[in-house]
Parts: structure tokens; sequence; C-alpha cells
């Protein structure tokens, strides 16, 4: 259900009210029982709830290959020659 701002005519009251789209407009001020008008709003943004709403959720498949063609491969360690040929002279004495 949308949100919809109105605006007292007579003492200017503004307020927001929460009905579905087939309600009747509320045509009179809370504070002064005046007439009021439907304020056009701008609207309220698009709103996602729960997991999966990610920009990558819907890429082609040849994006996502494309995409992990482009990723560095992790290697494995490389072992210092220095420090292991000093562990070894070390062990020698």
């Amino acid at each position: 259900m949308p949100t919809y701002d109105y605006e007292c005519d007579d003492c200017g009251h503004g307020f927001e009210a929460f009905h579905g789209m087939s309600a009747d407009p509320i045509k009179e001020c809370p504070e002064c029982a005046g007439a009021v008008r439907r304020l056009i709003g701008t609207g309220a943004g698009l709103l996602f709830k729960g997991s999966g709403f990610y920009e990558t959720d819907y890429r082609s498949s040849g994006y996502k290959k494309d995409q992990a063609a482009d990723k560095p491969k992790e290697s494995a360690p490389k072992k210092d020659k220095k420090s292991a040929s000093k562990k070894t002279a070390k062990k020698a004495q």
C-alpha cells in the first residue's frame, strides 16, 4: 500500500496517510477539520527485501565466464631459497 501526502487548505497542516490505491482519498484535516488536498509526490524508491538482489545475480553466462577468466589465479606460496638454505646449514652443524 502506498503512502500519500496531504495538505490542509485552511491551516496548512501537512500529513501522510497510508492506505490502498482503491481507497477514497482523505477529505478532512485531522487538526482543524478543514478541506485537504492530496499532493503529487515523487513516489517511493524501489525496495528489495531478502537475499539475492545483487547486481551480479542477473548477468549473462558469457559475462560470468569472461569475469572468471580475468581473475588472477592464486598460486601456491613460494618458499624463500635463502631461509631454506640457512635452516639446512644450521641442521648440518
